[in-house]
């Protein structure tokens, strides 16, 4: 299935129907995603830095404790990209050997590791290398609309943390009224991708913020996320709005 079913939230696969402007089959989706990245990564921090006018790191950190994550917890970040998360969470844990992260891009991998000394594993969301019950808290920063299927990855969330574990989702999604729309989509879709083809030293810079908004825009509803979420297993199950379009997810696995 390569379409939501907007009228029952509990049926989830892929986050998004296929974007044709970007890849022509929804088979074509992962491989599209890895590209644009790997493409991109050096200039991913700085047009990040610029679209959230340096807010960025101050509202992962206060979002990581919100949700539970404290010192001495084993923690896997899944599409750490070049480590923005994941760079919080070691700032909370007190040490990098606690955080894993985990991004099918090798060029958003390089740059995560760096001198910081996280862990980092090539693999995929929706088929993780770990063993079962391995993680307390477990964090996906603004990556859940680049996912082939939320079920599958849901599922594999739950199995590798451990019982009583955290599960920390956040994500844009879109604001209620008409008018902040049309607000967020002329910045991020007209704004950003047209600062980043002159901030950006990478071709495709402007086309993955581009991108960027077209997955938010398209993306399925928080409360199908939320269904999901309890449909694999969590417990819990909820969601905090900052300023009306930074959602959180969060659930725990029983136990």
């Amino acid at each position: 299935m390569t379409k939501p079913v907007d009228s029952d939230p509990v049926t989830v696969h892929a986050p998004h129907a296929t974007l044709e402007e970007y890849y022509e089959r929804e088979q074509d989706r992962p491989r599209f995603v890895r590209q644009v990245f790997d493409d991109t990564a050096g200039d991913y921090d700085r047009i990040e830095r610029m679209m959230a006018l340096g807010t960025g790191p101050w509202y992962r950190r206060r979002v990581l404790v919100r949700s539970g994550l404290a010192a001495g917890m084993d923690v896997l970040d899944v599409a750490v990209g070049t480590g923005l998360v994941a760079r919080e969470a070691v700032g909370i844990v007190g040490d990098a050997r606690k955080v894993i992260g985990v991004d099918a891009s090798i060029g958003m991998l390089r740059l995560a590791a760096g001198p910081r000394d996280i862990v980092v594993v090539q693999a995929l969301a929706e088929k993780l290398p770990f063993l079962p019950d391995r993680f307390d808290f477990l964090s996906l920063g603004f990556a859940l609309r680049h996912m082939s299927d939320l079920s599958v990855v849901f599922a594999e969330f739950h199995r590798v943390l451990r019982p009583g574990g955290t599960v920390c989702l956040l994500e844009i999604t879109m604001p209620k009224g008409p008018i902040a729309r049309r607000i967020l989509k002329t910045y991020m879709r007209g704004i950003i991708p047209f600062l980043a083809r002159f901030a950006g030293s990478r071709g495709n810079t402007a086309h993955l913020f581009k991108y960027y908004w077209d997955t938010i825009e398209a993306c399925v509803p928080a409360e199908s996320v939320m269904a999901a979420l309890r449909q694999a297993g969590f417990t819990d199950v909820k969601r905090v709005v900052e300023v009306g379009i930074f959602s959180e997810y969060t659930g725990r696995k029983p136990g």
